[in-house]
């Protein structure tokens, strides 16, 4: 069958699924909506929370960026790993007998304050957004390669899915639809694993596939990689050829240390995750769905390592010194004499997400270190014009011959070739010419990765501005503290929310700050910043009270923002960075001044009243089950 045909079908039936489990679990009352009734099975739960935790950066970015950054990458694998076990064993199930299903919820209740609340609010809102601008990219790039449309359109169709089974089903709709999509999920995942684990190291299990030896012989323009080396060695001696870092090579131990850091306190304080705790009936139940969410995790975080490296050495297998016009005909071939079919190359460049400038004439493909284009982030500026002798799109940012220290850098080879590190996962099945079922599955996947988080996050802030803002603040009764909204109208403001929420999502999918998983970088370190200390000390510090929870919460998020904003969008200098810190590792520098200003905070002023230092005394008590929603 066609490729594009077996992609419509696979996309299609996934599709169907999720829409119809939407119906089928339409929700009827705010518990529906905000968690799902609190009667998920611990089984279904952990498959859920897989699903909303492993996002489009896990799928799509996670093995792109280990795969150009090499050992660096594994910061990004180590921290959000680390941090689901610090969320599951120090922090959930507190929260879960706690009884309050969101963060400004515990906030604002375990701080006897509005102005806390509210705090939250705001910083629950700011997160969940920056967090779901990388996964409408996701969607974005996987609609734009796979359904043949440009990457806005593919954020559209994204925001409809994503409206029907969220605004729709709410919590119990999107936990079924997300058990749903995180089958589609692994299997998309393995199984183009698999077949790359057997063609590149012939070995049958991917999580070992990285210290397995290459079956095939490959040239990197410098000298021919024999076939029988070793997987990493092959890496590092290629990519030294082309003057890149090995690929072994550690770089910046402590901005990877930052960055471990601030991804694991940030996933530890991410509130789409955390509310998931709350769809199972007890508080044995979520520390068992907890297990089980870790064990589905780690399906696939113990093959993204192999998975990268199969990519980064199958892209130089294809591409390095092979003649453009023969590569993308499909006519070009290996060293060895197989054929080496490039139509992929040409259908990812005519979406813009890998390009090529033949800086020097020759009609070759080059690949080395430095970058191919002189705009804005390297990335390429097509005209629309084409070359009359090869098809190939000129560039209106094309750079001329390379200089001296740049040709040194790359042994005499100048970078000709773009590459959007987001695609590596999508494209790898190509580029390996696997099989189109196998192809199309993998674009089944990706939409799943993307669509179960944006889901899960944009319920976050429709029950942050419904039940939070408009239900505990707003139309609060002063006298009995309880919100004067009846159910009907709480629900339908958790649905206009929802509402407005995917129209932000799908603006900020469209015009990103980033690529995915820096996107997602930037929203874990203001997770962590935000939320962490204050949740880690509302649990287990008596004595932390409402001011020094509110002034921790604004000095964190404000301090861990701006520096975001100046280096990342204000031209702020690397050589300026406060102790070396990248941007992307701030939230752990944040999130260190968030603990130390409410601990000091919350020693010059009161103490909290006594029933507030009685229940964080009760909620450390290993029993009972607590209710999922308290109204």
């Amino acid at each position: 069958m066609e490729l594009q045909t077996l992609i419509y079908l696979f996309v299609g039936v996934s599709f169907a699924i999720y829409i119809g489990i939407a119906l089928w679990a339409k929700a009827g009352s705010t518990k529906d909506f905000y968690v799902a009734g609190g009667g998920v099975h611990p089984v279904a739960n952990g498959m859920a929370t897989a699903a909303d935790w492993m996002s489009a950066a896990s799928f799509i970015s996670l093995a792109g960026i280990i795969a150009f950054q090499g050992s660096d990458g594994g910061a990004y694998l180590m921290g959000w790993t680390d941090g689901y076990v610090l969320l599951a064993m120090l922090l959930a199930p507190y929260l879960r007998k706690f009884g309050k299903f969101t963060v400004p919820d515990f906030v604002g209740d375990r701080y006897y304050s509005d102005t806390a609340r509210l705090v939250a609010v705001i910083s629950v809102i700011f997160v969940s957004f920056t967090y779901v601008a990388g996964q409408m990219r996701g969607v974005g790039i996987v609609f734009s390669r796979f359904l043949q449309v440009d990457v806005n359109t593919g954020v559209i169709i994204g925001m409809a899915i994503v409206f029907f089974y969220s605004v729709l089903g709410g919590m119990k709709g999107i936990t079924y639809t997300q058990v749903a999509q995180y089958v589609v999920m692994i299997f998309a995942y393995m199984i183009p694993a698999i077949f790359l684990s057997l063609q590149v190291t012939d070995t049958f299990l991917p999580q070992l596939g990285i210290f397995a030896t290459t079956t095939f012989a490959f040239n990197t323009g410098v000298q021919v990689i024999p076939e029988g080396t070793y997987l990493l060695h092959a890496l590092d001696q290629s990519l030294l050829d082309l003057g890149f870092k090995a690929y072994t090579e550690p770089g910046n131990l402590w901005n990877m240390f930052m960055l471990t850091t601030a991804l694991m306190l940030g996933t530890a304080g991410l509130p789409h995750v955390i509310v998931r705790f709350f769809t199972v009936p007890t508080v044995k139940d979520a520390r068992i769905s907890a297990g089980w969410a870790l064990i589905f995790i780690a399906i696939m975080y113990t093959t993204i390592s192999s998975v990268a490296s199969f990519s980064r050495v199958n892209l130089i297998k294809n591409v390095q010194n092979v003649e453009y016009k023969a590569f993308v005909n499909g006519e070009a071939t290996h060293v060895d004499g197989t054929a080496n079919n490039g139509k992929w190359f040409a259908t990812w460049e005519n979406g813009g997400l890998i390009a090529w400038n033949d800086r020097n004439g020759d009609g070759k493909i080059q690949y080395a270190s430095g970058p191919a284009f002189d705009g804005k982030g390297a990335k390429p500026a097509f005209d629309g014009d084409k070359r009359a002798e090869d098809g190939h799109k000129l560039t209106t940012n094309a750079k001329g011959p390379a200089d001296e220290a740049e040709l040194a850098k790359g042994n005499g080879i100048a970078n000709e070739l773009y590459v959007d590190i987001d695609i590596m996962v999508l494209a790898n099945p190509e580029i390996a010419n696997l099989p189109n079922w196998v192809i199309a599955f993998i674009a089944a996947g990706g939409l799943a990765a993307a669509l179960s988080t944006a889901a899960g996050l944009l319920l976050v802030i429709a029950s942050a501005i419904s039940h939070d803002l408009m239900g505990q603040i707003i139309f609060k009764d002063k006298t009995t503290g309880k919100s004067t909204l009846n159910e009907k109208t709480e629900l339908m403001w958790a649905r206009i929310s929802a509402i407005v929420a995917i129209l932000i999502a799908g603006y900020l999918g469209i015009n990103p700050p980033g690529f995915v998983a820096q996107v997602v970088a930037f929203a874990f370190g203001l997770a962590a910043a935000a939320f962490f200390p204050t949740i880690i000390l509302g649990v287990f510090d008596k004595r932390m009270n409402k001011e020094g929870a509110i002034a921790g919460i604004l000095t964190g998020l404000i301090f861990t923002f701006a520096y975001i904003v100046y280096f990342v969008f204000m031209g702020g200098k690397p050589e300026d960075y406060l102790f070396g810190i990248a941007p992307t590792g701030i939230g752990t520098l944040g999130t260190l001044l968030h603990l130390i200003v409410a601990i000091v905070v919350s020693r010059m002023t009161p103490p909290p009243p006594a029933h507030i230092q009685e229940l964080v005394e009760k909620i450390r008590i290993p029993s009972g089950a607590g209710e999922a929603l308290d109204h």
